[in-house]
């Protein structure tokens, strides 16, 4: 099943922060997602990634045990540290279902000019949104339509 499958299967919908060890090159975010939509499209896996300035937000979502497995696979990662989960819930669809991963290198401009979530670029995101779940997932909604 790939990730833009239409499935009546429950999905489980991860959302997490993280804060890059270094901060990526451009040719390293190339990389890494074409890297991340290859692994996704094969596991059934879809979502959306946000980074700016050395912090991600990430939602992925597919069948629960592949969800959980791969979120501990990225959280063992050492280019990257903060691993925070801010929500796990299942769902029946997808939020994301269009991409094996969508991606958005934002820059500092486009989160101050979102309201409500400067503190994104401003401080540790992990840090900043993990008491604010819903949040975090609705940041990733609003730059859904401008993703790739």
């Amino acid at each position: 099943m790939t990730a833009t499958t239409a499935t009546t299967a429950p999905v489980l919908t991860l959302t997490y922060t993280s804060t890059a060890r270094e901060l990526f090159t451009i040719d390293q975010l190339v990389e890494l997602v074409e890297h991340t939509r290859r692994n996704n499209e094969r596991l059934g896996i879809s979502g959306l990634l946000l980074y700016s300035g050395g912090n991600v937000i990430q939602t992925l979502e597919g069948a629960p045990e592949t969800v959980d497995s791969l979120f501990w696979t990225i959280a063992d990662d050492p280019r990257h540290t903060g691993v925070r989960l801010l929500e796990r819930r299942g769902r029946t669809d997808r939020a994301f279902a269009s991409w094996s991963m969508g991606f958005r290198h934002l820059t500092v401009r486009e989160v101050a000019d979102t309201a409500g979530y400067t503190a994104f670029v401003r401080h540790s995101v992990g840090r900043d949104l993990d008491t604010h779940p819903e949040s975090a997932f609705e940041l990733l909604e609003r730059f859904r339509a401008t993703a790739v």
